[in-house]
């Protein structure tokens, strides 16, 4: 396959310490050098169709693009989002010291990088696979937006796939299953007064320290689903209250977020997380969304298991592999960008784990 976009830039690294895979890395480039921030992903969804017309079928829905063969095999989905966070001074892509940097190079560039290799590879369309793509938008931004919901409520034949992988950084390690979440106000009353005169009120904020300094001292706790170790945490991350500098807040309010395993459904979480929550004067569920089972059984499954990923671990945090078993379909994490580099202004993928990456899914594509 050659390059998208012509004589490859990107051939060798500018350290001078050798060649590196041109054709994945000019890919990735290439998506790189395409900003998508959440919002605005049309033109690189436009760019991957226009590449992609004419090699396999292409269908726009929405803001995101199905693209791949259906022939009558067994079917396997690969799915990955366009969109990436704001740009920090990490545009456009280099190559130095064996990595591709720039944004979106992990989170998830690299994993459409090696989903565009598996459209266009001979070996994969002579397979024994039907292989479509789903390149969608606004995975970064509110839950509610996901343009993959879109997807899936329109394009019914994506039901029919016998296993999905959903190409987030993994650190090409197979992650199974998907830990819910659940985000909950809680709120501590108190009444006002003059900060001179503290004892003609009641002060909201340090009423709460004491199951503050609890929630604090709480630690992660392990949980054994099917021989896989998920965490689940209850965690304080934003914090209000106060009007003044000098008068006695009457209301202090948190946001706690719950993490929890695969085997527990969204309302048990909220049951847990109420009783956690019970020193305070209220509490409201502001969202939820439910955690994924392992697709145990799936001989898709032990197959990726046995291609050469880096290893089988739980996904000890949400993805959309949530949305796609909620509606029956099988689904995994598995992709070649590197999690610790996700978000990051110096954000960079491994030209090594590129190229592994695609081997594994190559691999997994035509056994």
């Amino acid at each position: 396959m050659s390059s998208a976009h012509g004589s490859s830039r990107y051939g060798s690294s500018s350290d001078g310490s050798g060649p590196v895979p041109s054709r994945l890395v000019d890919d990735l480039c290439w998506l790189v050098d395409i900003p998508s921030v959440t919002g605005h992903e049309r033109v690189l969804r436009d760019a991957i169709a226009d590449r992609l017309s004419g090699t396999v079928d292409v269908e726009i829905v929405g803001e995101s693009l199905v693209a791949g063969r259906r022939v009558g095999g067994p079917r396997i989905d690969l799915y990955g989002h366009l969109d990436t966070v704001p740009e920090n001074g990490n545009l456009p892509a280099r190559v130095d010291e064996r990595r591709v940097r720039g944004l979106g190079t992990s989170d998830m560039k690299a994993g459409l990088a090696v989903m565009l290799s598996a459209l266009e590879s001979s070996a994969v369309a002579s397979g024994p696979y039907d292989v479509v793509a789903i390149f969608y938008d606004r995975e970064e931004g509110p839950a509610d937006e996901n343009g993959l919901e879109i997807v899936l409520d329109e394009t019914a034949h994506l039901g029919d796939a016998e296993l999905a992988v959903v190409m987030e950084p993994t650190d090409n390690e197979l992650q199974l299953g998907c830990q819910g979440t659940i985000n909950a106000t809680v709120s501590f009353v108190g009444e006002a007064a003059h900060s001179a005169r503290p004892w003609l009120g009641a002060n909201a904020v340090t009423k709460a320290g004491g199951w503050l300094a609890e929630m604090h001292r709480r630690e992660a706790r392990d949980v054994v689903v099917e021989g896989l170790t998920f965490k689940e945490t209850f965690v304080v991350t934003t914090a209000s209250g106060g009007l003044a500098r000098n008068v006695i807040p009457d209301s202090f309010a948190v946001n706690v977020n719950h993490r929890y395993p695969p085997d527990r459904s969204p309302d048990e979480a909220e049951r847990i997380l109420a009783e956690v929550c019970a020193g305070a004067d209220g509490f409201t569920v502001v969202d939820r969304a439910p955690a994924a089972s392992i697709p145990s059984g799936n001989p898709h499954v032990e197959r990726l298991m046995s291609s050469g990923v880096a290893a089988v671990t739980a996904k000890t945090a949400w993805t959309d592999v949530a949305r796609l078993t909620e509606r029956g379909i099988p689904a995994v994490n598995f992709g070649p960008g590197e999690v610790a580099q996700a978000h990051r202004a110096d954000e960079s993928v491994s030209v090594d784990a590129l190229e592994a990456g695609w081997v594994i899914l190559e691999r997994f594509l035509t056994d």
